[in-house]
């Protein structure tokens, strides 16, 4: 007895589904699972994971980690990883950026006894540029170096007023704010086009200045590394600039009390060149220098 034409073409789909199931969701995934197995592949396909001295996991080459103890303070026998956003750091979970540009120059100073709706008390918010002039300080007093960069207040926040003008965008300026530097703080100019600059209030509504940047005496190479100050895209970079891993050498050797020349030695053996020849630039891979300097060069 021949079936209807309904049947046979449901029967027929029903068929092909069960055929390419098996095909693609049981032989496929089998296949390239044992391909990724092969002596070559394997470590990359099962993430790059990293072992320390004792064999234990430590981490991936590919995700990068803090350095830091359970304060978040940098541990100084250890070089440093940039910054993150990925949550609160590397959190492979919480892949982020901070999604602040190069506009992000105003800070929302906190009021002081003010509460959210929760009840904690008010924060306020960083701007791009407060948060990297901050670590700029922070970094050059763990290094050494100077940590001023263009656009930056000596005590790292931005270098930045609002200006107000007689004729609104234009004439001469009445008044001056630095909006970052909340009062009693000293401003970071005394005056601007003769008018004494103020610290910010805050809670004070400064919308009707213009804002204006002030670069500042700054050398336009900071000593700090940008790569020191920012953080990635995703928040999970493991490597560094050569001039950031190169910049940490000196601490890290005091701090384990070797020769700067043999931390120096394991940076360039960490160091990996640019893809493919041309593309990017040198980078060092923190996790893996780190590991090398406790199993070679162990703080004394």
């Amino acid at each position: 007895m021949r079936l209807p034409s309904w049947i046979s073409q449901h029967l027929a789909a029903l068929r092909a589904v069960l055929v390419f199931t098996v095909i693609l969701g049981l032989a496929y995934p089998f296949v390239m699972f044992g391909v990724a197995q092969i002596p070559g592949l394997r470590d990359r396909a099962n993430g790059s994971i990293v072992q320390g001295a004792d064999g234990k996991d430590v981490g991936s080459s590919l995700i990068g980690q803090s350095f830091t103890d359970s304060d978040g303070n940098a541990v100084l026998k250890y070089f440093q990883s940039r910054p993150s956003a990925a949550g609160d750091g590397y959190d492979p979970t919480s892949t982020a950026a901070s999604n602040l540009g190069p506009e992000s120059i105003e800070d929302t100073l906190p009021v002081p006894g003010a509460v959210d709706d929760e009840g904690n008390p008010d924060e306020g918010s960083q701007s791009l540029l407060t948060q990297v002039c901050a670590r700029s300080v922070e970094v050059g007093e763990r290094e050494g170096v100077s940590g001023a960069r263009p656009f930056c207040t000596p005590d790292g926040v931005g270098a930045v007023l609002r200006v107000y003008y007689s004729q609104g965008l234009t004439g001469t300026v009445t008044r001056a704010v630095s909006v970052n530097q909340a009062a009693p703080a000293t401003p970071f100019i005394s005056t601007y086009q003769g008018v004494t600059v103020e610290a910010g209030k805050p809670g004070e509504d400064y919308s009707g200045g213009v804002l204006v940047p002030i670069r500042g005496d700054a050398p336009a190479k900071p000593g700090v590394p940008a790569d020191a100050v920012t953080a990635s895209g995703s928040g999970l970079d493991p490597q560094i600039s050569e001039d950031y891993a190169r910049l940490q050498v000196a601490r890290v050797a005091r701090e384990r009390g070797v020769d700067p020349a043999a931390v120096r030695k394991l940076v360039d053996e960490n160091t990996t060149g640019r893809a493919l020849g041309f593309m990017g630039e040198p980078a060092v891979n923190v996790l893996q220098l780190n590991l090398a300097l406790d199993r070679e060069l162990s703080a004394r």
